[in-house]
């Protein structure tokens, strides 16, 4: 049986083994880190050519688990997705084909690039992890998360995720372009010949699994949160219900994944306990894409890191 300080090495390791392919980004990989101890979903987003693609990729083949990549265009319908009946001539009858949802790590590529009735499709299997199909129920595997990675910046034929959707991503990871120090990395890798079609040819290798994921959760589930530390949560997500910036504030299910997200960021860092500075690095990616801003705060150049910014600066800091 895994200890839960060896799950704790294996899983720090996936940072190092996704270095490999992708250079910087330690922030991002630690965040779909956190979204898999918490059973968790990740929307990624970031302009095109930062390797949003290829970090989940390296992620994936560090990981000895189940995945599946769906490239979403306009026309993918949702049994692309979820699965279908399809007629078998032989008996006469309908059989069940299962779709790519039925995976442990499904990368939702450019999710919305999709109409809204296909993206739909995986509401209820991020919520209830299974999917209906023809009214009958079928479970998912477990682990099972969705990595979903979108444009922020080109919005010729695509479909904004609605807020019932986007309340379902345990953390939202922003991706910016890198550093002149990392941009020079990754030209001078590829000048010695790397392919990011060939993650094994980079070295990348499974470091941890199922084992190491499960011991993982039930430590995390362990983890201690004293009454001013939760209260220091519904306090900041209440703030921004009050924003005059904001239109829709965080949910209380925005509110228990910041609980959650802070709880396995204080394992991975070593400790059975939460101190406000894990929710305070936790605020931003757990309630970032929960926020909805009033149109003429956008227009004056309001963000959701901005409000969330002010609010972690106005709330008292509990002792």
């Amino acid at each position: 049986m895994t200890s839960a300080a060896d799950a704790r090495e294996a899983l720090i390791a996936l940072r190092a083994e996704v270095a490999k392919a992708v250079v910087g980004n330690d922030g991002a990989v630690s965040g779909l880190i956190v979204a898999l101890l918490c059973r968790g979903h990740v929307l990624l987003e970031g302009v095109p050519g930062v390797a949003k693609t290829l970090l989940v990729r390296a992620f994936a083949t560090a990981l000895d688990l189940r995945t599946t990549r769906v490239q979403f265009t306009p026309d993918l319908m949702p049994g692309d997705v979820t699965g279908s009946l399809v007629y078998d001539a032989r008996t006469a009858d309908f059989s069940f084909r299962e779709g790519p949802v039925f995976t442990n790590l499904l990368l939702a590529d450019e999710i919305n690039r999709t109409p809204p009735k296909t993206q739909s499709s995986l509401l209820e299997a991020m919520e209830e992890r299974q999917v209906s199909v023809d009214g009958t129920p079928r479970a998912l595997p477990d682990p099972f998360t969705v990595i979903a990675t979108q444009n922020p910046v080109e919005y010729e034929g695509t479909y904004p995720l609605p807020e019932a959707q986007l309340d379902r991503f345990l953390v939202k990871l922003t991706m910016p372009s890198p550093s002149r120090e990392d941009e020079y990395g990754i030209l001078l890798r590829h000048a010695e010949g790397f392919d990011p079609r060939d993650l094994t040819a980079a070295g990348v290798k499974p470091v941890a699994g199922r084992a190491q994921l499960e011991a993982g959760r039930a430590a995390v589930a362990e983890v201690k949160l004293r009454p001013e530390v939760i209260a220091y949560i519904v306090d900041l997500c209440r703030a921004t219900r009050t924003s005059p910036s904001v239109r829709l504030g965080v949910s209380p299910r925005g509110a228990t994944a910041l609980l959650a997200a802070a709880r396995a960021w204080a394992w991975l860092a070593g400790r059975d306990y939460v101190t406000p500075d894990d929710v305070k690095a936790l605020a931003r990616p757990a309630l970032r894409h929960r926020l909805g801003l009033r149109p003429e705060a956008e227009l004056e150049g309001a963000t959701a890191d901005g409000v969330l910014e002010r609010v972690l600066a106005s709330v008292p800091v509990p002792r």
